[in-house]
């Protein structure tokens, strides 16, 4: 009554005055579009409570991590050829007056120590390098080959390819106020902050937001500046630039061109399907006009509230346009349906009965909608969680923007004259209903089959999260991370910490080689004691683990200690350096040196040796999960803990804890999301039998959508894993508005075969139209550069037809054969 009361007093009787209130209102809050933002930094696919976060983080400043870019540098002439060594030059010079660039290490600037071999005091005293005079570049191809800090790093296996490492400056800003930030974070989860707090809080998140924005601005503006360089090569070169800043870099610029370019072509391909649908222009201009609106509301609150799209999140628009679509059609095939019964009635009596028939199944419909984007709201990621609510607050805006723009616009329109729609044989309403009639097993064969077909190929999904498979073949971030990944040693980087026990440390100086005598007497004047550390036991458990790291298959590059350890075997003619050679060396090694083959991989102040791999992230037997406990179990194994301590940080272990929450945490709610849908039903059916119907043709499409992921080997990520939330919202949107009409035509007329005929060709043609729009609309995001978005648009159309199907035959048939409803 009061909602018949709102419409006939108010909406129905100053219409004009009631859309240009509304129009204003976006108008005004539409100023806060320009404040959204894209992220697409490896922050935003991390869990706010991972402890092996804050462990990464530790460690990286414990051993001096830093930004790097790579640069695979494929001459057209030989590597060491005075052309190609020129350009290297050339680039290495420009590359270096980039004022955000720190160094660039390149074949040009690392040390040669077997070109030739020389004696350890005077390599010490005089290390070359192939700018030298008078290298033989023989030699030091060989050593670039040989040399276990270069090969397959540095330059490929085949000398045909270098990588050029460009390290970026350090933000030390940027770590202090995240520090900062915790702080704050950590108090708030155990206590209430203060009010002097939360100011506090409120300033440092905003400052911090500040300089990170201005960062990413002078990160993209670096990575332009850096391409425009390597343009000027592309004659004489081939060039790809990788690293995991350019991952997020190009992401950002795909999503920009997929929101700007394919949201424009949607639009364009939604009016020409609306237009072959109804032939009305109201009926094509009407939705498209609630669907901008619903967009540019959801936008300017995005903007207003501070959330940023990230990968995640990059498809909300179009998740957008399918909820709004669906409200809008079913408003539209209501309306025609009336006017045809109708057709003497006013158009302010057909709106307002449109209105009143459609709110309650479409505000349940809005309802468990929600319900089903809730299960995002319990992952541990902000982007995912932030997903949900954008899809929860985006629901509510179009629902209202819908139910008040539709009955207005419509109000200052002429009444629609009678849509009659030829009939045609290949109709998937009539279609479905003959089958429904007239098959008595055929159905329940398929669902079977379905059935069996999803639990199979649900069993086969994997967990993974692979970035080079992200992009298309034929784009210039795929070919550069390929040839980075399989050519220079892995692109995914994984580090294994080695912490000691704390111990006394003794060394026992006995007689020595010529090379300790040569220092002896320095030796024994060391003040430092940094040098004792060094053990034969540390150094054999050191080689064990790299060795180790090396037999395994799916790890590209190792860099540790280990490594030293056989460069100065090499150097010792093949002796191996026991605890005293390496602590006089440890002394003697220049500051210079000592920072960039040593620092990186050995921290004594904390007892701890960092093992650096990468992750060959295009091995298609990779399986990061399987691997990261075969290490962890292997490790333990391997080290004894009255020693030692192992632990994996970085990258691939805080992606994959991201992944295993995220795909735990979805399979516990989506159980809880059915139990709350449950109960929605019963409150909205008062049918226990009705409940469970509604329930069992809701889980099959989504079982479906598992089961071709499953078969078709797509794995499950931080894209297609939001699928079951976006399978619920829209199966539970057609099954409430079926069921509904499905009640009030059977109380018109208790006769099953006869209410599924009519609710089939009413509610089932808006359901079918719906459907139709919207999968034609996303097939245009299959064009896009990014394959995940190509999967949410193939999915997202299989799980349109997966749902209508299971609506329009399976739901029909159990109602049929169940006979929930009495007369």
């Amino acid at each position: 009554m009061m909602l018949h009361t709102l419409y006939k007093k108010w909406v129905l009787k100053y219409p004009l005055a009631i859309l240009i209130l509304l129009l204003s209102s976006l108008l005004l809050f539409s100023t806060n579009i320009s404040k959204l933002e894209i992220d697409a930094s490896a922050e935003t696919l991390l869990l706010d409570d991972d402890k092996d976060l804050a462990f990464t983080r530790t460690i990286n400043k414990r051993f001096k991590g830093q930004e790097i870019l790579v640069l695979a540098y494929k001459p057209n002439t030989p590597l060491l050829s005075k052309q190609s060594l020129d350009n290297l030059k050339s680039l290495t010079k420009n590359l270096e007056s980039l004022p955000r660039v720190e160094s660039v290490t390149s074949i040009l600037s690392v040390p040669l120590l077997f070109s030739p071999v020389q004696d350890l005091e005077d390599l010490l005293n005089n290390t070359r390098t192939l700018l030298s005079k008078d290298m033989n570049l023989t030699l030091a191809k060989n050593e670039f080959l040989t040399n276990p800090l270069y090969k397959e790093n540095l330059v490929n296996k085949d000398f045909t390819i270098t990588s050029v490492m460009i390290t970026l400056t350090g933000d030390s800003k940027y770590d202090t106020l995240l520090e900062e930030r915790k702080v704050f974070k950590d108090k708030a989860l155990k206590e209430t902050l203060t009010n002097e707090e939360q100011e506090a809080y409120t300033r440092l998140n905003h400052t911090f937001k500040s300089h990170r924005d201005l960062q990413r601005i002078l990160q993209e503006k670096t990575i332009t500046d850096v391409r425009k360089i390597i343009t000027h090569l592309e004659d004489n070169a081939t060039l790809f630039l990788g690293g995991v800043q350019m991952i997020s870099n190009d992401i950002v610029g795909f999503v920009k061109s997929d929101l700007v370019i394919y949201g424009s072509l949607l639009i364009v391909l939604l009016i020409l399907v609306l237009g072959i649908l109804f032939r009305k222009p109201r009926w094509v201009l009407l939705p498209i006009l609630i669907c901008t609106l619903s967009i540019i509301a959801i936008t300017s609150a995005l903007g207003f509230w501070g959330w940023e799209i990230t990968v995640i999140s990059s498809n909300f628009i179009a998740l957008q346009l399918i909820i709004t679509l669906s409200i809008v059609l079913h408003l539209i095939i209501r309306y025609e349906e009336l006017n045809k019964l109708y057709p003497h009635a006013s158009s302010k009596r057909l709106i307002l009965l449109t209105m009143l028939s459609k709110a309650v199944p479409t505000f349940f419909a809005i309802i468990t909608t929600i319900a089903g984007f809730s299960s995002l709201l319990f992952a541990h990621i902000h982007p995912i969680i932030n997903l949900g609510w954008m899809m929860s607050a985006g629901i509510v805006l179009s629902f209202i923007i819908a139910f008040i723009v539709f009955p207005t616009v419509l109000m200052l329109l002429p009444k629609s004259t009678v849509f009659v729609k030829k009939s045609s044989a290949f109709s998937i309403p009539k279609l479905s209903t003959n089958i429904v009639l007239a098959d008595k097993k055929w159905i329940f064969i398929f669902t079977f089959i379905s059935i069996i077909f999803s639990v199979s190929g649900a069993s086969k999904l994997i967990v993974e999260n692979s970035f080079i498979n992200y992009f298309k073949k034929d784009t210039h971030i795929y070919k550069g991370m390929k040839v980075i990944d399989q050519e220079l040693g892995g692109t995914t980087p994984l580090d294994v910490i080695l912490t000691f026990k704390e111990h006394e440390v003794e060394v026992e100086l006995t007689e020595v080689n010529s090379f300790e005598d040569s220092f002896e007497a320095e030796f024994n004047n060391i003040e430092d004691e940094d040098q004792y550390w060094f053990t034969d036991e540390k150094i054999a458990l050191i080689q064990k683990v790299h060795t180790y790291l090396e037999e395994q298959p799916q790890i590209g590059n190792i860099q540790s200690f280990s490594t030293l350890l056989d460069i100065g075997q090499k150097l010792n003619k093949n002796q191996a350096l026991d605890a005293v050679e390496i602590a006089i060396l440890y002394k003697k090694i220049p500051d210079y040196y000592k920072k960039l083959i040593l620092t990186p991989y050995v921290n004594i102040e904390h007892n701890q040796v960092r093992f650096s791999t990468r992750i060959v992230d295009s091995n298609e037997d990779l399986r990061r999960n399987l691997l990261i406990q075969k290490l962890n179990k292997d490790l333990n194994h391997l080290v004894s803990e009255e020693v030692a301590k192992t632990k994996l940080s970085n990258l691939m272990v805080m992606y994959n804890n991201m992944l295993q929450s995220l795909f735990s945490s979805q399979i516990t709610t989506l159980t809880l999301v059915l139990l709350i849908l449950g109960v929605m039903f019963l409150l909205l059916f008062r049918s226990i039998k009705l409940t469970l119907i509604a329930l069992s043709v809701n889980i099959i499409p989504i079982g479906i959508i598992f089961g071709f992921m499953g078969w078709l080997n797509i794995p499950l990520d931080i894209m297609t894993i939001t699928i079951a939330a976006i399978a619920m919202g829209i199966g539970v949107d057609d099954t409430i508005h079926y069921i509904h009409r499905f009640q009030d035509e059977f109380r018109k007329n208790p006769n099953y075969t006869s209410v599924i005929e009519k609710t089939n060709s009413s509610i089932g043609n808006a359901m079918y139209y719906t459907s139709l729009t919207v999968m034609i609309g996303f097939s245009i995001l299959t064009l896009s550069n990014l394959i995940p978005t190509i999967y949410f648009g193939l999915l997202t159309m299989l799980v349109m037809a997966a749902a209508l199907l299971s609506n329009l035959i399976l739901l029909p048939k159990l109602l049929l054969l169940i006979k929930p409803l009495r007369s």
